[in-house]
């Protein structure tokens, strides 16, 4: 009697990078990119993601957004960093999409 082959898996879709902006237990905000957002917030919440939230958690996720590549995702965070305060809590309830923030994560 033949041996039935099972039909191979289905491959992996690639992960898509994204930019994400969580609200900590003190009230600060972080911002970090990631391919696996469920994955990375779980590990801020267990004091593994970053420094910065290590003590401040549980986090939220606030917003996150797409990214074409790692490096769109890495140029765009490096700029949505050096916004004040006020203008990402601004860009968190915008839903514009030709601001600087979202033209880096379209970049390639």
């Amino acid at each position: 009697m033949a041996k039935e082959r099972l039909p191979s898996p289905l491959p992996s879709l690639p992960k898509v990078w994204v930019l994400y902006v969580l609200r900590c237990q003190d009230g600060t905000l972080y911002c970090g990119i990631t391919n696996d957002l469920q994955r990375r917030t779980d590990q801020h919440n267990r004091g593994k993601g970053a420094r910065y939230t290590k003590g401040r958690g549980p986090v939220v996720v606030l917003k996150s957004w797409p990214a074409v590549s790692v490096s769109a995702a890495l140029k765009a965070e490096r700029a949505f960093k050096k916004l004040s305060k006020e203008a990402k809590l601004k860009k968190i309830r915008s839903r514009a999409r030709k601001d600087a923030i979202s033209l880096l994560l379209k970049a390639l």
